[in-house]
């Protein structure tokens, strides 16, 4: 095999669909596919959608690669237990997606809370995210004001989106 070749099984290996330039439905397949990796709380196979160079900005964290996110989601979900998440697209353009979203989660204490923020992602040739800024705002919140109560995973398809629950 030709370094060529390798580089081209390389590529194709890394790529993740779909790909830009974004059009309104292939945004809203990138940010339901990105909601359902994170729902599915798998550091390893989530870091998989990010460049091996991709920047974070999370709160006050810092990511600089693909080992990086992975330590970080790695440590974000022994921390957010029973981590529910929905996202919304907000915008697109050829190889960028902001999104909106709300999570909520409970802390080893039981204490409940509901994160909502911002991101804005940028995405490579071959779709994976390469920058991720994200700006998040915790609500601490009572058991009994949750509103994303499926099981754990991904999120049922007839299960409300933001909007339609007022967030």
């Amino acid at each position: 095999m030709t370094s060529e070749q390798r580089n081209t099984t390389s590529d194709v290996a890394e790529q993740r669909h779909p790909l830009p330039p974004f059009n309104e439905q292939s945004a809203k397949e990138k940010v339901r596919l990105a909601e359902d990796g994170w729902n599915g709380r798998n550091p390893e196979k989530v870091a998989k959608a990010y460049t091996l160079d991709t920047k974070w900005r999370n709160r006050s964290t810092f990511v600089t690669n693909r080992r990086e996110a992975q330590e970080f989601l790695t440590a974000k979900w022994q921390k957010e237990l029973d981590y529910r998440l929905i996202k919304e697209l907000w915008a697109y353009t050829d190889n960028r997606i902001a999104v909106r979203y709300a999570y909520e989660w409970r802390d080893d204490s039981g204490n409940w809370y509901r994160s909502y923020g911002n991101e804005n992602w940028e995405f490579d040739e071959n779709g994976l995210m390469k920058n991720r800024h994200a700006s998040i705002n915790d609500l601490p919140i009572k058991a009994s004001e949750r509103k994303f109560n499926w099981p754990q995973g991904r999120r049922p398809d007839d299960h409300p989106g933001l909007s339609e629950l007022g967030l």
